[in-house]
């Protein structure tokens, strides 16, 4: 089998995933716009960032905003090691607004694939998460992201699809529980615009495990703007 077509099931397989637990979950419907990018400086050295905006509570009003920064180096062509902070303002429906200060330290690298033609890659992100008002309760996240690209011919359209569990380590006073805490899964298209720039319309679904609670199924309409440079 070619191995193009390993690569074809794979959006479709991502996109059903999420739906599996719904039944069980609180449903809600949202829309995230997203900035996001990598500049290289020079050298080995390079920075990416992302903004996102997120509405949430039936895609009503504000619910998040977040800001994230990176600074890495290039250990080779197809890997890259980042240190980086996020700031994250959330306020849900019925709960205590909160903000939130991240650091974390993060690898990207590719696994399968050149890059041209059907290419597998990954993220892995340890995050230490601060909550102000909550001194001494850092919460410890890992997230491990694998992202599939299809090329759809030669003009740089692809389909996208990519899915990402996260693992807390730790309990916290401000809610994070220990084990198993979300897992998010995108299929999408890539269509450039412009070199070095990019949108990425499509569906998300992100199931989050919670406390004394029911679970809760978002169903995110995403739209990402990306840029290189």
């Amino acid at each position: 089998m070619p191995r193009r077509a390993l690569f074809l099931p794979v959006p479709w397989l991502i996109l059903s995933l999420p739906a599996l637990p719904a039944h069980a979950a609180q449903n809600d419907h949202q829309v995230w716009g997203v900035v996001q990018g990598t500049v290289d400086l020079g050298g080995r050295a390079t920075s990416a960032f992302d903004v996102q905006y997120r509405v949430t509570d039936g895609a009503s009003r504000q619910g998040q905003v977040l800001i994230r920064p990176a600074i890495g180096v290039y250990l080779n062509k197809t890997t890259a090691a980042y240190l980086g902070y996020a700031f994250v303002t959330t306020d849900p429906l019925g709960g205590t607004p909160t903000d939130e200060h991240r650091v974390f330290e993060q690898l990207t690298f590719r696994i399968a694939g050149d890059g041209k033609g059907p290419t597998l890659t990954a993220r892995t992100r340890l995050e230490q998460r601060f909550v102000e008002g909550w001194t001494g309760h850092t919460g410890w996240r890992l997230r491990q992201q694998v992202r599939g690209t299809l090329p759809l011919g030669d003009r740089g359209v692809a389909l996208v699809s990519t899915l990402e569990p996260f693992v807390s380590f730790n309990t916290t006073g401000w809610g994070q529980r220990a084990g198993f805490d979300q897992v998010r899964a995108f299929a999408g298209v890539s269509l450039p615009v412009a070199r070095g720039i990019a949108i990425e319309p499509g569906y998300m679904g992100q199931y989050i495990a919670r406390y004394r609670q029911p679970d809760r199924m978002n169903h995110v309409i995403s739209l990402s703007l990306s840029l290189r440079r």
